[in-house]
């Protein structure tokens, strides 16, 4: 699966997202892009993005797109915080389909 890790999110999450094929937003060139637009561009070449963003799964409606939208629910960005969560969001993206969006953690 390939996997978008959004700019709010520490880039050291790919390591713990290694059995997937991870880019960063930074990586893709598109940091400060705001989260439509970053759906929009995404799409072409991810299957999910990762994001620890809260507000997004309420600002953007996936039903037809062809992106699905892991949230990350942990007290702070930082991959202490991060890492329990892991083992739930490796298995969230066992079933997670294009349009979906699904929140693990807190």
């Amino acid at each position: 699966m390939r996997l978008l890790i959004d700019e709010c999110l520490p880039r050291a999450l790919k390591r713990l997202l290694a059995e997937h094929e991870c880019r960063t937003v930074q990586e893709m060139g598109w940091s400060g892009t705001q989260n439509g637009a970053l759906l929009l561009l995404a799409e072409e070449g991810f299957d999910v993005l990762v994001t620890i963003d809260q507000g997004m799964e309420y600002e953007q409606n996936l039903a037809d797109r062809n992106i699905a939208l892991l949230v990350l629910g942990a007290r702070s960005n930082q991959i202490e915080d991060l890492a329990p969560i892991i083992p739930a969001a490796l298995a969230a993206l066992r079933g997670i389909q294009p349009g979906q969006i699904v929140r693990v953690g807190d």
